[in-house]
């Protein structure tokens, strides 16, 4: 591993100070994926921040009834936590669906958001990778791709975002809190991440220096319901080769509102917006589900070996679908 320096601020404002001025910085929190990626020497940071002991560690309701959530709340915490278990499942089952126990007990909600590809191309430094080394080519486009892109990729990046828990906040209209040397600013999760286009090694919108400080969930309205679904190669823990985060409204039969997004497509989270608005007054059935899921997916563009992702997605969003329908249905009539 290379040698590096290593910063342990007190605030987020001392954090941020010290980024400024030091090329080659980054910051550190639970380290879980920007330690390996260290190891592999992918990651050759001159200066380490940690940001691990900054006291972004609480869980908040807010004043609306949502949870602000703090960029080092470990995701076993995150999890478990009543109020996301009870109003916030979609997270929850997210969460738990990815990694290990022990690895969950460290990461860190912003470290997550925050993670990078696990496309092998990008993680072996003697192959070529524009993510990795901008200009240097794609061979997974033509070599080995099942588990990469369907939808949103460029001629320069086929690569899949690999965070479980972001796909739930983009469903669930998560914001995240940054604050940088120019200020603090909001910005919604849909839109914090980014397409490869022709800068496929920016994974995110955020500038330099800038750090996540806090993750905010907006109230719930009674009676909506929220699932996310994972399909890997394993049962064991692994990233997932399609998820499905939804969020269902229903009452009396039809559709109130929906939001549907994507993991394990494209190189962001794919919140499916055109499946949403022909979900909207729609009748909750399997019909409606099919309808909205080929919506979604009709801009995929798979490559050679990874076609068996669409059908794949679109199964996944129906079966997820259908259970919240099923659910709203039994919750009426009990009710």
């Amino acid at each position: 591993m290379k040698p590096f320096a290593y910063l342990r601020p007190d605030s987020p404002a001392e954090a941020v100070a010290a980024f400024a001025g030091r090329p080659g910085a980054q910051y550190l929190a639970g380290g879980t994926n920007l330690v390996d990626l260290m190891k592999l020497g992918v990651a050759t940071p001159e200066v380490l921040i940690d940001v691990g002991g900054l006291p972004m560690d609480h869980i908040d309701v807010t004043p609306d009834g949502g949870l602000l959530v703090g960029a080092n709340v470990r995701n076993s915490d995150l999890a478990a936590h009543p109020v996301v278990r009870s109003r916030y499942t979609a997270l929850s089952q997210a969460l738990l669906a990815g990694a290990s126990g022990q690895l969950r007990n460290t990461a860190t909600t912003g470290g997550n958001l925050l993670q990078r590809t696990r496309c092998t191309y990008f993680q072996d430094i003697a192959k070529p990778c524009n993510k990795r080394a901008p200009g240097t080519g794609c061979p997974a486009r033509d070599g080995v791709h099942r588990d990469l892109a369907v939808l949103g990729h460029s001629e320069h990046c086929v690569a899949t975002h690999p965070s479980d828990m972001a796909v739930a906040l983009a469903a669930l209209d998560a914001a995240v809190h940054v604050q940088g040397v120019a200020g603090e600013r909001r910005l919604p999760v849909r839109d914090l991440h980014r397409l490869p286009g022709d800068h496929p090694e920016s994974d995110t919108v955020l500038s330099p220096g800038e750090l996540i400080t806090a993750v905010e969930l907006p109230p719930r309205p009674a009676g909506e319901r929220t699932a996310y679904r994972k399909a890997r190669d394993r049962a064991s823990y692994a990233f997932a080769l399609v998820s499905v985060a939804a969020v269902l409204d229903v009452h009396d039969g039809t559709v109130r509102g929906a939001a549907l997004a994507f993991g394990g497509l494209a190189h962001r989270p794919w919140r499916a917006a055109a499946a949403e608005a022909a979900l909207a007054g729609a009748p909750a059935t399997r019909e409606s589900f099919v309808r909205a899921a080929d919506t979604a997916l009709d801009g995929a563009l798979p490559l050679r070996d990874n076609g068996f992702k669409v059908p794949l997605a679109r199964n996944l969003a129906v079966a997820v679908l259908t259970g919240l329908a099923t659910d709203a249905q039994d919750g009426e009539g009990t009710s």
